[in-house]
């Protein structure tokens, strides 16, 4: 599945009728943002149960502030509206398929209860921003276990 652009207008839809959402803020003038390109380009070829937004963040500033972001690349998880992971930085493929990993199979209802977030947050970038995950059972949806490179065809 391609790499979805997100936008004020669409930001929250997408995050909050989706059961897990990546999101990419990223800049032109960014190295690193160019380098992690393919490789959230490929997470979305392997994942296509998990959508990839990017966000651009020199045409969406509003979007980049109100999430705090002020490095680039950064990225966010998103799992049933609840953000539950922001940070800078270039991921490389095997540690960007942890993260999927970590969210997908995290139990949200307990790292809700963690962190006092109620069942129906909103999923602007302002909620809080945890960057660690618990693992208990996997997102609705469709499921795609384990790793890309050890799947069968």
């Amino acid at each position: 599945m391609p790499t979805t652009p997100l936008t004020q207008q669409n930001f929250q839809t997408v995050v909050s009728t989706n059961h897990i959402v990546l999101v990419d803020f990223w800049a032109t003038w960014c190295g690193w943002c160019t380098r992690f390109a393919p490789v959230f380009e490929e997470s979305s070829q392997w994942h296509r149960d998990i959508v990839h937004a990017t966000v651009d963040a020199e045409a969406e500033p509003a979007l980049a502030a109100v999430g705090q972001v002020d490095r680039y690349p950064w990225l966010m998880a998103f799992r049933e509206g609840t953000r539950v992971y922001s940070k800078a930085g270039f991921l490389p493929g095997d540690q960007l398929e942890e993260l999927v990993q970590q969210v997908r199979w995290m139990d949200i209802d307990e790292f809700r209860r963690e962190h006092d977030i109620g069942q129906h947050t909103a999923a602007a970038p302002s909620a809080p921003a945890p960057t660690t995950a618990g693992r208990a059972g996997p997102a609705p949806g469709p499921q795609a276990y384990g790793w890309p490179g050890l799947r069968s065809a």
